[in-house]
């Protein structure tokens, strides 16, 4: 599978204008994601949705591969939701990998609040794929 990036990614992406825009950094085996969700990423009054979420994990747990030089689609994700992320409050996404093989990567996340209250988990298998371009 190759892949092309033209910086459009709803997560990632700096040409896009209604994306999340995301920044990360390796913190030694863990790759980090500092968020702090607004209105506009709400389900219910106040709460992060869910979707939003997801795609915090989804996307560290992602970027850490293609970060590494190996590019990744996901496979598979399963998620966990274990207590509410309020709105306007900083959340910490970190990710690791558990298992590499040549063509799959199995790789772990959790979201916390600052107090260190787990949002979310989230595990998912990675495929490998091929850069078309210099892209991410």
């Amino acid at each position: 599978m190759t892949l092309s990036d033209d910086k459009w990614c709803f997560a990632c992406g700096p040409e896009n204008p209604h994306g999340l825009h995301l920044s990360f950094r390796f913190e030694g085996d863990e790759y980090v994601c500092d968020f702090i969700p607004q209105r506009c990423h709400q389900g219910w009054a106040g709460v992060v949705h869910g979707g939003i979420i997801a795609t915090l994990l989804d996307e560290t747990m992602n970027r850490m591969l293609c970060d590494s030089g190996t590019p990744v689609v996901t496979a598979d994700l399963q998620m966990r939701f274990k207590h509410p992320a309020p709105v306007g409050v900083p959340l910490q996404v970190r990710a690791r990998i558990r298992e590499r093989r040549k063509s799959l990567v199995r790789a772990e996340a959790e979201a916390t609040l600052a107090d260190g209250t787990v949002v979310a988990t989230a595990q998912s298998r990675l495929m490998v794929g091929e850069l078309a371009d210099a892209g991410r």
